[in-house]
């Protein structure tokens, strides 16, 4: 188990983490599929909020708080007062409970969406496909629909749409971020590796914005851009091929680990 932070004193950081986070790196890839990438990322908005991208050399990146408390945070009192106690420091006191700006509404009407779209969070139609060789949104062979997939907080059920990995530019000199990153909450927020001098990889459970009120179906499946290509991110479309013995999930689950063929799945 990681070393408690150093921190000084209660504050924000014990109930979340503002950070800046990397969607693309700007010479890997196209500008589509970079709005791709961005569309998936700031879409994960249960536990996340996010401010607008912007570019920084050649990175894609955008501001973010991250609502996942540090491990060591205990409420003192039961009413909501705002007391609490680190089992750290000992250090105890009020932190006022300031709760996450209202999330944002990623569907807006029957067509529109909120997605990134040159490099910009805006509105865009999104209509969908009812060629002859569209899927349906809504089969009756929904894959995720009771599948064995489940995040770490044993949901089961399209676990990909609901479990990220976010890239965090916390350079190595930046102890105490990195310090804190490592202590969040498991399982809410966990499994922090450094990747990259500069960026540390950390895996948190904060569903999807895009999901209908069955919290399985996505509201992007079928769709397309205006540009044709489809509304629904690569990296959401990126499927096993076929089942290994010992797997768990269904041929289309993006969190088998065995090392299958990949092939893209537009649907």
């Amino acid at each position: 188990m990681a070393p408690p932070p150093p921190c000084t004193a209660l504050g924000r950081q014990c109930r979340s983490l503002r950070l800046t986070l990397r969607i693309a790196q700007l010479e890997v890839d196209d500008a589509g599929y970079h709005d791709g990438l961005g569309t998936w990322l700031t879409g994960h908005t249960e536990r996340i909020r996010f401010g607008e991208p912007y570019v920084e050399g050649d990175r894609l990146l955008v501001s973010a708080e991250v609502r996942v408390p540090c491990r060591y945070l205990r409420e003192a009192e039961a009413n909501g007062s705002g007391a609490v106690r680190c089992t750290a420091h000992g250090f105890t006191g009020q932190i006022p409970r300031t709760s996450l700006a209202a999330r944002p509404r990623l569907r807006l009407d029957q067509d529109r969406f909120r997605v990134m779209h040159q490099r910009r969070l805006q509105p865009a139609s999104l209509p969908l496909d009812v060629g002859p060789r569209s899927l349906p949104v809504l089969s009756s062979g929904n894959p995720c629909a009771g599948a064995r997939c489940r995040t770490a907080d044993n949901r089961r059920g399209a676990a990909c749409c609901r479990d990220l990995i976010i890239e965090a530019v916390v350079p190595r000199r930046d102890r105490l971020t990195n310090s804190l990153l490592r202590t969040r909450k498991s399982p809410y927020l966990c499994k922090v590796t450094r990747a990259e001098p500069d960026i540390i990889e950390a895996e948190v459970i904060s569903a999807c914005g895009y999901l209908a009120g069955d919290r399985i179906s996505c509201g992007l499946h079928g769709r397309h851009r205006p540009d044709g290509s489809p509304a629904k991110p690569a990296v959401c479309s990126t499927w096993p091929e076929d089942l290994e013995p010992g797997d768990s999930g269904h041929p289309g689950c993006r969190l088998l680990s065995a090392p299958h063929v990949l092939q893209r799945h537009d649907g």
